[in-house]
């Protein structure tokens, strides 16, 4: 998977951008490019789409790298990339009303959905219910929001990093994002979902706050930033009752 988004729509962590590379002699490279080096090293049935000049999905059903199941779906403007399995899939699919044929990708999607329209449960509880191994990107092209969530066996591994243009780039592919963010990527952490509006939560521990941690990688040179649960720290919640707990708030 591939997602692409400009800074008007996603404000990376400044923590992920390291002054290793604009001084460096390796340099990030623009989303465009990025996008050519996922194509070229994927099977011939890959496909991205393009939303304007903000925003960029790519997808390839197949890596030869990989073992873990992939899915695609879009629905009503919202585009979902699934990499993994969710083990309670059939229960889900029934609890959100989809038919027992409907894969990861399509389950996703409603459940942001449901969210989103101010659904009975915060985002932390409804993640927390999937069983397995996941790590999915959601775009919503109408309402110009992207979402990320990891989960938190670390069996699917996702990378985040900034492009030379300040994009945000997500992948699973470790060295697409290396060439593309020079040196500032970092490992997307397990157990955590990105919100563009509403920044890093651990869904596990929501009411934590995240602290990042510095990189240093083998040339002893910064290289973005790890982020980890602050136990140390507690983020104030007000209870939410019936439709007000919803998808735009945390926690």
């Amino acid at each position: 998977m591939l997602g692409i988004f400009k800074e008007k729509l996603v404000n990376a962590p400044k923590e992920l951008k390291s002054p290793a590379s604009t001084s460096g002699c390796s340099k990030p490279k623009l989303s465009n490019e990025i996008l050519n080096d996922f194509m070229s090293s994927n099977s011939s049935n890959a496909f991205s789409m393009c939303f304007g000049n903000d925003a960029l999905v790519a997808y390839s059903p197949s890596n030869s790298n990989s073992t873990h199941h992939r899915f695609f779906s879009g629905l009503d403007d919202i585009y979902c990339v699934f990499m993994g399995e969710l083990h309670n899939l059939s229960r889900l699919n029934k609890q959100y009303g989809l038919s027992k044929g409907a894969n990861e990708a399509m389950f996703i999607i409603q459940a942001y959905r449901t969210l989103r329209d101010r659904g009975p449960y915060p985002a932390d509880q409804v993640l927390s219910q999937l069983e397995g191994s996941f790590g999915f990107l959601i775009y919503d092209h109408k309402n110009g929001t992207v979402f990320v969530a990891s989960g938190s066996n670390g069996q699917i591994g996702l990378y985040w990093g900034v492009a030379a243009d300040g994009s945000i780039v997500i992948s699973e592919n470790v060295d697409l994002i290396k060439a593309g963010c020079a040196k500032s990527f970092a490992p997307f952490p397990t157990g955590c979902m990105f919100h563009s509006e509403h920044g890093l939560m651990n869904f596990e521990h929501p009411t934590r706050k995240m602290k990042a941690m510095p990189r240093i990688d083998s040339e002893g040179v910064m290289c973005g930033a790890n982020f980890n649960v602050d136990s140390q720290s507690k983020i104030q919640t007000m209870p939410r009752v019936g439709s007000e707990a919803n998808w735009a708030t945390w926690g």
